[in-house]
């Protein structure tokens, strides 16, 4: 008899955890701004910073969807270096050869407050082509196939000759 239950119990269980395993989704190989400082220089591209906080549910939101979406992460993590950044980040940090402290005013990290041209909104998704290009900061939540087209613009250079509006009228996006 417990030959039998074992039997049937056997199959039931194995059954049940693969329906309840969690799947690990590919993620982004996200960098901190120490690393980008040190692999930057030997093979430059583009750059993504991710400006969050912690108390930002779109944020979390987007971390859980959009960074995850099977499409965008594999081109991100070939085409750029993906950088997560805390915009209310209290350490002094060093970017570029400069460095951004804590702004008690704004209760921000000044890093942040460049990066987004005072425009204190979040998530807000952030292209630098390169080190020393302007910021291009596209604030809230975007889903995976509203990324695509700002992606492929500075990953394939397309900033060089033409505006994001003359690009996006031609682009078309498979995600």
């Amino acid at each position: 008899m417990k030959k039998v239950i074992c039997f049937f119990l056997l199959p039931v269980a194995l059954a049940l955890s693969m329906i309840f395993a969690k799947v690990d989704k590919p993620g982004v190989n996200w960098i901190s701004l120490d690393e980008l400082s040190s692999v930057y220089p030997n093979n430059p591209k583009p750059i993504l910073f991710d400006v969050y906080t912690d108390w930002c549910g779109w944020c979390k939101e987007m971390d859980r969807i959009t960074y995850h979406h099977k499409k965008l992460v594999p081109y991100l993590n070939e085409h750029y270096y993906a950088v997560k950044f805390d915009a209310e980040s209290r350490e002094a940090l060093r970017f570029n050869g400069k460095t951004y402290p804590y702004d008690e005013t704004m209760r921000m990290n000044s890093l942040a407050i460049y990066m987004l041209n005072g425009r204190m909104e979040f998530p807000t998704t952030v292209f630098l082509p390169d080190m020393n290009a302007t910021p291009a900061a596209l604030p809230g939540y975007m889903k995976a196939k509203e990324m695509e087209a700002p992606l492929h613009f500075f990953a394939e250079g397309n900033y060089r000759t033409q505006t994001f509006v003359e690009f996006n009228k031609t682009f078309r996006g498979n995600w």
